[in-house]
C-alpha cells in the first residue's frame, strides 16, 4: 500500500535516536534555567528560607535554646572596651580566653566553680605593693575567683551560655529577612533588625546561627559546634591558687 510507506518515514533505530537527542537537550536545557536562577533556591535545605523574617528568628532561637553546647568566637564591644572572645561553653559550664585591650586571660567555669588563669602584666594592673606579689603568686595558675568577689559575675558571664546568647544574639525593631550568605562554607539566610543588627541562620539541618553583627559596630561573633559536647575538668591542685575572700583590685 503506497499510503503506508510514508509512516515508516525513519526507521525504529533513528525514532530512538531521535527521542534520546530530544531528552538530552530538555535535561541541558532545564540544569540552565537553574543556573540561571529559575531554579528553587531552598532545594537541598532545611526550608527555612521560605519564612518570614520573624519565624526564621523563632526558629533559630529555639534551635539555640536546644542545644547543649557551642563555640562561641569574635568580638565583643561594649561600653568597658572592645574583647576578643573564643569560648567554648556548655548549659553547666565553659572554657576559652577573653582578650582586652591590656591584656589576654583565661577562664574556666564547672558549676559554680570559677577559675582564671592570666600572665603576670594582668595581675601587676592592681594597684600598690600588692599587685607586684600577686603577679608573682598567681601568674599562669587556675585562680579560684571567689562567689563573694566583686568580679566574680563579670567573669562568670562570659562562661554562661544562656547568658550569652541571650544578651548577644537579639534584634531589635522590625525584621526583615535578608541577604542568603555562606558562613564557614555553610549556607544561611540573613534575618536583619531595625536597629542594623544581622542574623545569619544556616539553612543545613537544625536552623541554628551561624553568625551575630551587632547593632551599631558592638561586634561580630561566630557561633558554630553547636549541640557538640566537650569534656571540662577542674585543673589540678598544683596548678590552683586559692587566693582567698577576695581577688587583687585593679
Amino acid at each position: 500500500m503506497r499510503g503506508s510507506a510514508h509512516v515508516a518515514a525513519f526507521p525504529p533505530a533513528a525514532r530512538t535516536r531521535r527521542t534520546v537527542w530530544a531528552g538530552t537537550l530538555c535535561a541541558a536545557l532545564a540544569l540552565s534555567l537553574t543556573a540561571c536562577g529559575g531554579g528553587d533556591p531552598d532545594a537541598g535545605t532545611n526550608g527555612v528560607g521560605k519564612l518570614s523574617a520573624k519565624e526564621i528568628e523563632a526558629r533559630a532561637r529555639e534551635a539555640a535554646d536546644g542545644s547543649r553546647a557551642v563555640r562561641l568566637s569574635g568580638t565583643l564591644v561594649s561600653k568597658g572596651g572592645s574583647y576578643k572572645l573564643n569560648m567554648q561553653l556548655r548549659s553547666d559550664g565553659g572554657t576559652g580566653s577573653v582578650t582586652s585591650k591590656n591584656s589576654t586571660f583565661e577562664l574556666l567555669r564547672i558549676d559554680d566553680a570559677l577559675y582564671v588563669k592570666a600572665p603576670a602584666a594582668f595581675w601587676r594592673q592592681t594597684d600598690g605593693r600588692s599587685g607586684a606579689t600577686a603577679a608573682d603568686k598567681l601568674a599562669a595558675k587556675y585562680v579560684k575567683v571567689p562567689k563573694g568577689d566583686p568580679a566574680y559575675q563579670q567573669f562568670r558571664g562570659f562562661t554562661d551560655m544562656k547568658v550569652l546568647l541571650n544578651g548577644l544574639l537579639a534584634l531589635h525593631g522590625p525584621l526583615d529577612k535578608g541577604d542568603r550568605s555562606k558562613v564557614a562554607g555553610v549556607r544561611a539566610v540573613q534575618v536583619t533588625g531595625g536597629d542594623g543588627g544581622r542574623l545569619d541562620v544556616s539553612l543545613k539541618g537544625t536552623p541554628y546561627p551561624l553568625r551575630f553583627e551587632r547593632a551599631g559596630g558592638a561586634g561580630v561573633l561566630q557561633l558554630a559546634d553547636w549541640n557538640q559536647n566537650f569534656s571540662l575538668a577542674a585543673p589540678a591542685k598544683s596548678d590552683t591558687v586559692d587566693y582567698g575572700h577576695e581577688l587583687p583590685r585593679k
